[in-house]
């Protein structure tokens, strides 16, 4: 593997055509250039923000080709190639090598509740069938699976392909167990409380933000690398809020519909999501509401991203 991954990489949205009839090349490549000026080291595709369940084999093929060749080398391109079944997600892990991309971040078979032994079955029929970096993807929300650090461990040394982990179970110390038990040699990418999970050993930060604040979600973690942590708690107090707005009395909305909404907002339209997600303009005056809270925080946030980076280049 010639690839290191370190750094804040986001879960970006897959664009829609009006009605989400179709991807929407176009807006992808504005939405991509956006990425690169905001100086992020890469992108994860086909995650959950993604709606990699809606997506097609013909689009995802597509969608992973154009995001690769208008990318060219300018930063890093993973996709989420996971599947209920293991011989689509081998399938998908060929087709995305193929077309050029990076890596790989790959949640457990989801639906079933796999056992262990599954788990690793399929992690293990994935990496042979790739020479790529692969990241695992622990979400036990969405795939109904803890995979602890010990299964973590038993992946990491009998695939020498599987070096990163996206650590989401909601337990901080996780980052922790997860490069004590693999004796530091799997790589710990954050799915949440970035700040907390670095000071525990994390290399970097996988999330939803960098759909609508690219600059400060990527600053987050070189501010975390530059040993300027409070300004890193700062920007990630301020992330936090968008949650709460989010999920106060709602909280099945999820950040696809919003994530998309506030792209938007940034002057980078991408389409509203697919069915069977609640659509940002079926919230009405609700949604709107809570867009403009957001609107609100997110220029606060860039103000003191832009204030921080003045006093950089002053001192």
């Amino acid at each position: 593997m010639s690839k290191t991954f370190r750094g804040s990489y986001g879960v970006t949205v897959t664009p829609f055509t009006e009605n989400g009839e179709s991807i929407d090349e176009n807006a992808l490549k504005r939405f991509l250039d956006w990425q690169l000026e905001a100086g992020s080291p890469g992108v994860i595709i086909l995650g959950t923000t993604g709606e990699f369940l809606t997506v097609s084999d013909d689009e995802r093929a597509r969608y992973v080709e154009t995001t690769v060749k208008h990318v060219a080398g300018r930063m890093d391109v993973l996709v989420g190639t996971m599947n209920a079944s293991t011989k689509n997600a081998v399938r998908y892990t060929r087709e995305a090598e193929a077309l050029g991309v990076d890596g790989f971040m790959i949640a457990p078979p989801y639906y079933y509740t796999p056992t262990d032994d599954e788990i690793f079955d399929y992690y293990r029929a994935v990496s042979e069938a790739t020479s790529l970096p692969i990241m695992l993807y622990n979400n036990p929300v969405t795939t109904n699976v803890d995979m602890s650090a010990k299964l973590i461990a038993r992946l990491t040394r009998a695939f020498d392909n599987v070096r990163y982990i996206k650590e989401a179970s909601m337990d901080v110390g996780r980052v922790y167990d997860v490069i004590e038990a693999t004796d530091g040699v799997m790589n710990v990418f954050a799915g949440e409380r970035p700040v907390e999970s670095f000071l525990l050993g994390a290399v970097g930060y996988v999330n939803p933000y960098a759909n609508y604040i690219p600059l400060a979600s990527t600053r987050l973690w070189d501010a975390l690398v530059d040993g300027e942590i409070e300004e890193a708690k700062t920007i990630q107090k301020l992330i936090a809020s968008f949650d709460h707005i989010i999920a106060e009395g709602h909280p099945t909305y999820g950040h696809q519909c919003y994530s998309k909404a506030l792209a938007a907002s940034q002057g980078y339209p991408v389409g509203d999501v697919r069915p069977p997600l609640t659509q940002f303009a079926a919230l009405g005056a609700e949604g709107v509401e809570r867009r403009a809270r957001i609107v609100a925080i997110i220029d606060e946030l860039n103000a003191y991203v832009a204030q921080r980076a003045a006093a950089r280049q002053g001192g």
